[in-house]
């Protein structure tokens, strides 16, 4: 994991959490943002992702090694003695409700960033159930994960570092689908056992690969004694690298400063 600390008198730490196929460098302009905005930021390369071991590039044998290397992220950030937010982009975002389903953390707020709850363009009704098989058998066997860098974003600075990204993952496991699988059936299972802290799900309107309708769906039934929702018409599924991002930022900060004011913070 890495640490960006803010110049000055600091208001709080944000924890951020990656999507799939991704890593923390994409996230620059974004962790710049916070900073100059007087936040601590945390954030570190998923297993199998990134920076991680490359040996298992788009492999996991389970779920909970996100879940617990996303937890020591938020352990980190207690050693600032500030008030910490966890803001998980995608599959981050999905991370991010697994682990208040299943740790109790001390957190002022949690922003989901078109998180992985359903996606646009499922596998096939064989391919799927042939994954079950191969689970058992070659877990490690890898397959073309079927997602371009152009579904993720119009920004056209973004789409061209992508497309020269060597850290970048194209290829995912047939174990790693089917715990992701697992991991959005228990998010919807576990409703009852989450967490209740403040919420803000920031969704892209014309998002190509998380299924809208689903993050919508989950919200609804989300037992959250305060929540917000915000859709982003023309957004596509990375909302802070959108052309609009900046304005997405600053209604993600209001909802930060919002939670600092309420627990007594001047912001």
């Amino acid at each position: 994991m890495w640490k960006w600390e803010t110049e000055g008198d600091a208001k709080g730490v944000i924890v951020m959490v990656h999507g799939a196929m991704e890593h923390h460098r994409r996230y620059g302009w974004l962790i710049e943002m916070w900073r100059l905005a007087g936040f601590h930021v945390i954030m570190g390369d998923l297993p199998g992702q990134g920076m991680t071991s490359r040996s298992r590039r788009g492999h996991i044998d389970s779920f909970d090694e996100y879940i617990l290397e996303v937890k020591d992220w938020v352990q980190a950030a207690y050693e600032f003695e500030l008030p910490v937010f966890l803001l998980g982009h995608s599959m981050g975002g999905l991370i991010a409700i697994r682990l208040l389903q299943e740790e109790r953390m001390n957190l002022a707020g949690v922003i989901l960033s078109s998180p992985c709850l359903g996606l646009v363009n499922q596998p096939s009704k064989f391919l799927n159930f042939l994954s079950l098989g191969l689970n058992s058998v070659l877990p490690s066997l890898k397959m073309d994960a079927g997602l371009s860098v152009d579904m993720a974003t119009r920004n056209q600075d973004v789409l061209d570092a992508d497309l020269n990204d060597s850290l970048y993952v194209t290829k995912v496991s047939v174990r790693w689908y089917r715990e992701l699988s697992t991991a959005i059936k228990l998010a919807f299972e576990n409703l009852d056992k989450i967490q209740d802290v403040p919420l803000l799900v920031l969704q892209g309107g014309d998002d190509k690969i998380v299924n809208k309708t689903t993050v919508r769906e989950w919200f609804n039934l989300a037992p959250f004694s305060e929540k917000r929702f915000k859709e982003w018409p023309r957004c596509y599924h990375e909302v802070f690298n959108e052309p609009e991002r900046e304005e997405v930022y600053e209604y993600a900060k209001d909802f930060v400063n919002s939670q600092l004011k309420a627990l007594g913070y001047v912001v």
